[in-house]
């Protein structure tokens, strides 16, 4: 293994004018930089190319979790929180900024969903304690939190600093279906898992493909920030393999995973048969991949657990290749940016 290349990779810079700030329209428009492994040749398409490039025999495994509007802006307070899980009924972890006003026994107020006018006073949280990782522990006073009134799309932070460069707003209408793939079920994800936003109904129809459910929190996308990367500490997510999709696989001659999380489950998965658990899996070089067989992602950020997973894939020397390409060739970069499929 290169260790030159994947030093050089993980602290890849991206130009703000490269970070895409909205998705492609219609999903299916972006472009597509296929890498092959065995050959080392790059390939410039676009996301209607995938039927071409994969076999009926391969499965497409995609991860349908949901992402929910978990970003609440209380300005009366002048901060900012980021929900990651409710632990139970009106008791949630977050991430919040400033911390320094976010002190156990603080009461903030979400603003509503810019345009719209809930019914009664706006809900109350307050923050209960500290916990390890820089997480707050809230609860929410009197009636429910209702995020469909009070909570934004999580849109990455590197998005909104993009958004105001550029001076776009904050918040768009088209932001809450943008970020949320065509297939999503289960509600429980607090950033999307972008891959699966390229693909479309009639995309998807053209396929065998298997849901499987991560619920995407901060094992996902919290940076790295050790010395030595193999220090990073994983956060535990939630995932569920379904019914049905063992035989699904086992009829399949390649898993072709959309999207890290999804090569996350079917990495660590003890079985491809139908339980749910919890995953903490750090997937970097030289790992050797046991079931994924291809892998449709996005270009991840750099200091990041996705691309140190996607360089374990690809090796870091092809990977850094393919990053200089879509650099060079004015690929968009990030959440709702262009795809790369490796194969």
């Amino acid at each position: 293994m290169n260790n030159s290349a994947l030093l050089e990779l993980l602290s890849i810079t991206i130009p703000t004018n490269r970070i895409a700030t909205t998705p492609a329209h219609p999903r299916d428009s972006a472009r597509l930089l296929l890498l092959r492994r065995a050959t080392s040749e790059i390939t410039d398409l676009t996301i209607r190319d995938l039927p071409s490039l994969l076999s009926p025999s391969n499965l497409l495994v995609l991860n349908n979790s949901k992402v929910i509007p978990a970003r609440l802006i209380c300005s009366q307070n002048r901060t900012e929180l980021l929900l990651l899980e409710e632990t139970s009924p009106g008791w949630w972890t977050a991430l919040g900024t400033p911390s320094k006003r976010l002190q156990p026994g603080t009461i903030v107020s979400p603003d509503p969903i810019p345009g719209s006018t809930p019914a009664g006073p706006a809900p109350q949280l307050r923050v209960e304690k500290h916990i390890p990782g820089g997480q707050l522990v809230l609860r929410v006073l009197g009636d429910s939190l209702n995020l469909q009134q009070y909570g934004l799309p999580p849109l990455p932070p590197y998005i909104l600093k993009s958004r105001k460069v550029q001076g776009q707003p904050d918040f768009q209408p088209t932001d809450p279906a943008d970020y949320q793939t065509t297939y999503a079920q289960p509600p429980g994800s607090v950033a999307a898992p972008t891959a699966g936003l390229h693909v479309t109904p009639e995309l998807l129809a053209q396929f065998p493909h298997a849901f499987v459910t991560l619920h995407v929190g901060l094992g996902t996308f919290r940076p790295i920030k050790t010395e030595d990367f193999r220090d990073h500490p994983m956060h535990a997510e939630h995932y569920e393999i379904p019914a049905g999709f063992a035989e699904k696989a086992d009829a399949a001659d390649k898993l072709i995973a959309v999207g890290t999380t999804s090569a996350r489950v079917l990495e660590s998965a003890p079985s491809l048969h139908p339980h749910t658990g919890t995953t903490s899996a750090y997937i970097y070089p030289p790992y050797e991949f046991k079931r994924v067989g291809g892998l449709l992602t996005n270009f991840h950020l750099a200091h990041s657990t996705l691309l140190l997973l996607v360089a374990a894939f690809a090796g870091p020397e092809l990977t850094l290749r393919a990053y200089q390409h879509a650099l060079k060739n004015n690929y968009r970069f990030f959440s709702f940016g262009d795809a790369m499929l490796i194969l």
